[in-house]
């Protein structure tokens, strides 16, 4: 049998928003001392981790496009790039779209959202508004290399964002789960658990206590099954096929108007959730009995008609049923929804129009926006905690209110404010509470990070800020529209873990690589522990395991990729697993970015999945595949 050739191009994504409440009670800014560490030197030819912080937080930022005023404004994995540039791992710049908006790969100038974490879509920021977005570029085979230059980036997204416009149309076709590489071959947690992929905040203490992901006898994987790239029509550029999710039997991916289940093991399909539209966003969090959710729209758009991400369901993973779907409104508008997550219970899905709840089991509605609010939600994240990202004010005189809610009511527990003019937050954890914010539009990288906020939980006090320089770390998370989605990151043991930039290997190597390093939460200081990625080889973490941290090492061009578990108290690395190393093989995966694709790991077996399918391919023998998976024995 022939062995998978290289896969797919694959975009972004973007975040959502809060509970409505009324702004008297809100609670006062608490007052904080922001400290600025001095992290412990990086090794030679590494980022300079003694560089001085960036410009303060509370730095005004350079304004941006937005959607018409009515609708307040606020995409990753890379977003509109004039002022905080969220860009959930993506390596392109803003792209201008009609009417000076910019726009997000899709089409008819309708915004789509990519990622476990990182899961895109077709969401649309405001009622009816185009969206601000972009297209990633091509990742190559082999490793990956130095940033691009910024204005080269800036000119490649601006062609690729003219093709998206004038593509228009979305068609679907459906793909087969049968694998046709089987030669190819190298020899959960309380009550809302996070998916298999994702930075997860879990982990107390040192060492590798509560950890489940243990080295099989066999590290070498091999390919269990890949599903085939929707085709596009002719008149279509790219499509998103954002959201998926791991249960102990079932890998489920998102296509264009459906989810499907496969079987982990053997790719075969075991459901499929017909939609009438596509799916928008996905959440990245999984009740205890695997229950999630997802928006979609309610038709599949036309030219004259893009349609609106107005629905809001809860899936069930196992039985592969629709539990249920529901609408909101804001005033007399149906809300157009950005992002959905699940936490305690609730689902709750936010937009620049503000939020709304429902509960999990029954589909009560828990909460919506009231039009007398003077202040609305921008997004929510979930898992342990519920916090919502609420805005206030003007443009350049923004505040952002970080609330601890309560799931079931939407109540302030405690809140964090913000110093004026940081117009985008992204939630990285929400149990430690640790906030991202690109300051003063500093980050210059389209990762939307320039700092950390470590903020006390029980009484929203900030514990300490962390700066966090573009040039020297590797993490991204789209603070405008997907408030969780976040890469190259993970927390937990109280400490941030995070990827640094690409540098020069050592020795006689030309290869890139990197590290990941500790911050301290309640200093803000580095631990001193670090996990390097070795010559030719660039490490990002995936999400926690017990104490333990998930890390993928994406491969230089002539072998497979690496899971390994990183012990949280020695920092020692150990191999999970190591992929084929057969050219075919390489080829998928190295498309498969750790920086927008979703990567989900549990219990021997990874799943790498497009969250875009496109049509660049077209006229040419490659073929391009939405999921390829690999096992251990």
């Amino acid at each position: 049998m022939t062995q998978p050739p290289p896969p797919p191009n694959q975009p972004p994504q973007q975040p959502g928003f809060g509970p409505p409440q009324d702004p008297s009670q809100q609670q006062p800014a608490q007052s904080s001392q922001q400290q600025q560490q001095q992290p412990p030197s990086a090794p030679a030819g590494g980022p300079d981790l003694n560089k001085a912080p960036e410009p303060g937080y509370g730095y005004p930022q350079a304004p941006q496009p937005s959607a018409p005023p009515a609708a307040p404004q606020g995409p990753g994995y890379g977003y509109p790039q004039q002022p905080p540039a969220a860009g959930y791992g993506y390596p392109g710049q803003a792209q201008p779209g009609p009417y000076g908006q910019p726009q997000q790969p899709g089409a008819y100038g309708q915004p789509q959202q990519p990622g476990a974490y990182g899961q895109p879509g077709y969401g649309q920021p405001g009622y009816g508004y185009p969206q601000p977005a972009t297209m990633p570029m091509q990742p190559q085979p082999g490793g990956g290399g130095k940033k691009f230059n910024s204005q080269i980036a800036i000119i490649v997204s601006a062609v690729v964002a003219i093709a998206l416009i004038v593509g228009g149309g979305v068609w679907y076709a459906s793909s087969s789960g049968k694998d046709d590489d089987s030669k190819n071959t190298a020899g959960g947690d309380g009550k809302n658990k996070t998916n298999g992929g994702g930075g997860g905040e879990n982990g107390s203490g040192s060492g590798s206590s509560g950890a489940q992901e243990k080295a099989p006898a066999d590290t070498g994987s091999k390919v269990l099954f890949q599903v085939p790239a929707p085709k596009t029509p002719k008149d279509v550029t790219s499509i998103s096929t954002a959201g998926s999710w791991l249960t102990d039997t079932v890998y489920a991916k998102s296509g264009i108007a459906e989810v499907v289940g496969y079987d982990r093991a053997k790719g075969t399909k075991k459901w499929t959730i017909d939609l009438p539209g596509p799916v928008c966003e996905g959440s990245g969090r999984t009740t205890e009995d695997n229950k999630t959710a997802i928006i979609f729209k309610p038709d599949m758009p036309t030219k004259g008609d893009p349609q609106s991400c107005t629905q809001v369901a809860v899936i069930d993973l196992e039985t592969g049923k629709e539990v249920w779907t529901k609408t909101a409104q804001s005033g007399t508008m149906p809300i157009s929804f950005n992002n959905v997550t699940v936490s305690g219970g609730t689902v709750a899905a936010g937009s620049t129009s503000g939020g709304a709840a429902w509960d999990v089991a029954t589909g009560k509605q828990l909460w919506a926006p009231k039009t007398s609010d003077s202040c609305y939600d921008s997004g929510y994240a979930g898992g342990a905690k519920l916090v919502a990202v609420r805005k206030c004010g003007e443009y350049e005189a923004r505040q952002l209110h970080i609330q601890n809610i309560d799931p079931k009511t939407g109540k302030v527990i405690t809140e964090y404010k913000m110093d004026e003019g940081i117009e985008y937050a992204a939630v990285v954890s929400t149990d430690p509470l640790v906030v991202a914010a690109d300051v003063g539009d500093s980050a210059g990288d389209g990762s939307g990070i320039s700092d950390f906020f470590s903020v006390d939980n029980k009484t929203g006090k900030l514990r300490t800020r962390i700066s966090a320089p573009g040039e020297d770390f590797a993490a991204r998370c789209d603070a405008i529209y997907k408030i969780e989605k976040c890469s190259g990151l993970a927390v937990g043991n109280d400490r941030l873990y995070i990827a640094t930039e690409e540098h020069d290997g050592s020795g006689e190597s030309y290869g890139q690589t990197n590290e990941i390093v500790a911050f301290d939460l309640a200093t803000g200081k580095q631990t001193g522990q670090r996990a390097d990625a070795g010559d030719d080889y660039e490490i990002y973490p995936l999400r926690m395991d017990g104490n333990n941290v998930l890390a993928y090492k994406r491969p230089p061009y002539d072998k497979g990729g690496q899971i390994v578990s990183i012990d949280g108290g020695t920092f020692k690395q150990t191999t999970l697993m190591e992929n084929p190393a057969t050219e075919n093989v390489r080829d998928v995966e190295a498309r498969m970015s750790p920086d927008y694709a979703e990567i989900l790991f549990s219990k021997g077996g990874l799943y790498m999945s497009s969250v875009y399918a496109s049509d660049f391919s077209a006229g040419t023998d490659r073929k391009e595949y939405l999921v390829i998976a690999f096992g251990t024995s």
